[in-house]
């Protein structure tokens, strides 16, 4: 898809007016339609008028919608389709290079980014912000970047937890959750059966779930999150790369620290003073 007017959508969003701003979320949303309908049929799909959509790719920077399209089959011709698991016999990455191991990697990083809306971090962050506590989570494989992730927030807030941390505890620690806390979900497939009923309790008591997962399991769980963050996956073997998702989470971090300012400062300095105190860090 039209990578490149993604961004520009991203960076213009908050300056569109209302009718753009809808014709903006419907090419989010479904960003083939762009090689597949005409302006006025994507207009229409909007509930806008040809006029608006006009206006709307021409502040976006294009002279006409022609460009847009043009551009968006560039885009397509160029990038090479590549599955979640690219290869899957057993004779598999431990014979690739450090280079072809790098060009996936990246390829992961800079699919993730060019996709992910920056609005979409943005009300993450905010979510974080007004949350009295906010609960990670992360089974499997997961598990580790949970981990990573409440060590992450827990410097820049207070009140981080994470769920299920001792073994048989769902139940304690469901109960101790409140209707304006964040669950703030890592999942990558297989997703574990214990997960349902987790989130199920969680749509019963009102978290507001911020969830970071891969773009196969977008759409489900777009069921169950305020908010969700999909990172490319592809790996050549040993499961799903874990890249994208933990710079996903790094970004998810700095934002949140752009948002509240002062109050991370504070805490990290606090943070900071308890280590000197303990002399555990050199």
């Amino acid at each position: 898809m039209a990578s490149r007017l993604v961004l520009r959508i991203q960076e213009r969003y908050a300056r569109l007016t209302a009718g753009e701003q809808k014709l903006a979320q419907l090419i989010l949303d479904r960003q083939d339609d762009i090689l597949t309908h005409s302006a006025t049929e994507i207009a229409e799909m909007a509930g806008v008028s040809k006029a608006t959509a006009a206006r709307f790719f021409q502040h976006l920077g294009y002279a006409d919608f022609n460009e847009v399209k043009l551009q968006a089959r560039e885009e397509r011709n160029r990038t090479e389709p590549y599955e979640y698991s690219l290869a899957k016999s057993e004779q598999v990455a431990l014979g690739r290079t450090i280079g072809a191991h790098l060009e996936l990697e990246l390829r992961n990083l800079t699919k993730t980014f060019e996709e992910m809306r920056s609005d979409k971090v943005r009300e993450a962050a905010e979510l974080l912000a007004a949350a009295p506590r906010v609960w990670v989570l992360g089974l499997g494989t997961e598990e580790g970047v949970a981990r990573y992730t409440r060590l992450m927030f827990s410097r820049l807030r207070h009140s981080v937890m994470i769920l299920g941390i001792n073994q048989g505890s769902w139940a304690e620690d469901l109960a101790m959750t409140g209707p304006k806390d964040v669950l703030l979900l890592v999942t990558l497939p297989p997703h574990q059966p214990i997960l349902k009923p987790i989130l199920s309790y969680a749509a019963t008591s009102r978290l507001s779930v911020i969830t970071v997962t891969d773009r196969t399991s977008m759409l489900e769980a777009q069921r169950y999150s305020r908010v969700v963050l999909p990172c490319h996956v592809a790996s050549f073997a040993l499961g799903a790369s874990h890249t994208t998702v933990m710079s996903a989470i790094r970004l998810l971090a700095l934002t949140f620290a752009a948002q509240v300012g002062k109050s991370a400062e504070q805490r990290a300095e606090i943070i900071a003073g308890i280590h000197e105190e303990l002399g555990d860090i050199e």
